[in-house]
């Protein structure tokens, strides 16, 4: 009889650890109550309470003991942390980062912490995206710019994508030359927006838009939309053009990525296609991919690479490209964290 008892502790210590961070902050929030748990929703960007809410009804059924190992987990991660009080600040942020990512963790902190300002526009974030698009398509241009330089990344892509195709490239041209928004602009926003919703500023000049903000954007649009957008912008600035794409999330960067996040990638990619990707990557990527696999996979990975010979570099980028679209995919779940995407490294 003990063998079978052994069987199950090993399939629920596999369905722990096929759980996601998501998933597992999913599990303490169905524990912590509703009074608790709304207190927490309350202080997370739009997507992130999508993110959430899908996880809670993703982890609903699983058995007890599987709770139990998240909770010890949870329990010694507490257990290891100082006391409260010191440097609370900087341990705020690195808790944010590494939970959310430098981009997300960002969007929170900016409304949480004492220090920061409200953003005019914030009420954006909750509605979708074709409101959006609705609300501000007859606007001018910059109008348009700034308004999706305020939202998310992901949603402002979706935003961008239900503009009118001539005017898409524009648009972001006009987020990657942004650069402080003084209370002039903020007033004409507010006033643009007030119709459908009331909206408070304080009135202060604003960093917002510039090139990482047009390449975070760029990052969650198609590759048919990107390849367009990019062309448009490098006929009247080419420099620009490249300036995005250098920002832009590239199949190199994955080196940056954990482990835990390229694994999942990586059960979630053709072999075929990785195949080809590796091709054209440099040696310290194609080992840390081959580290995120078993010797065996590694191995036949790479004969294949090698029984496939000299191979376009077209070929080679259009597969990296599908990769990185899946990773992209991926990263706007909240299932892996994709370091340095849009530019930022986590901390």
């Amino acid at each position: 009889m003990a063998a079978p008892a052994e069987n199950t502790g090993t399939e629920k210590e596999s369905v722990f650890d096929q759980l996601t961070g998501t998933q597992k902050s999913a599990i303490l929030m169905m524990l912590i109550g509703e009074d608790e748990a709304s207190e927490i929703l309350r202080n997370l960007s739009p997507r992130e309470v999508q993110h959430l809410g899908t996880a809670m009804y993703s982890v609903q059924g699983l058995d007890q003991e599987t709770v139990n190992l998240v909770l010890d987990e949870f329990l010694a991660i507490i257990k290891a942390q100082t006391s409260l009080g010191m440097g609370a600040g900087n341990y705020i942020r690195n808790v944010m980062v590494k939970a959310l990512g430098e981009d997300k963790s960002q969007s929170v902190l900016s409304r949480i912490a004492p220090s920061a300002g409200a953003r005019p526009i914030e009420i954006l974030d909750w509605m979708d995206a074709r409101s959006i698009s609705e609300l501000i398509a007859d606007e001018h241009p910059q109008i348009i710019a700034l308004v999706i330089s305020y939202l998310d990344a992901g949603l402002g892509a979706d935003v961008l994508g239900l503009l009118p195709e001539n005017l898409q490239s524009e648009v972001v041209r006009r987020i990657a030359t942004l650069q402080t928004v003084g209370p002039d602009a903020l007033r004409e926003l507010e006033q643009v927006m007030q119709k459908k919703f009331k909206a408070n500023t304080s009135l202060r000049a604003s960093q917002v838009g510039g090139v990482d903000a047009a390449a975070r954007i760029m990052n969650f649009t198609k590759q048919n939309m990107e390849a367009r957008i990019m062309k448009d912008i490098g006929k009247g600035d080419k420099g620009l053009m490249q300036a995005i794409q250098e920002s832009m999330f590239v199949f190199d960067m994955l080196i940056m990525s954990d482990d835990k996040s390229l694994q999942t990638l990586l059960r979630m990619v053709d072999t075929d296609l990785l195949v080809l990707a590796l091709k054209g990557a440099d040696e310290p990527l194609q080992e840390k991919l081959f580290g995120c696999m078993s010797k065996r996979a590694a191995a036949n990975i790479m004969d294949e690479m090698e029984a496939l010979g000299p191979v376009r570099l077209t070929e080679v980028q259009s597969a990296q490209k599908e990769i990185i679209n899946v990773a992209r995919r991926l990263s706007d779940e909240g299932t892996i964290v994709l370091a340095g995407r849009g530019g930022d490294d986590l901390v």
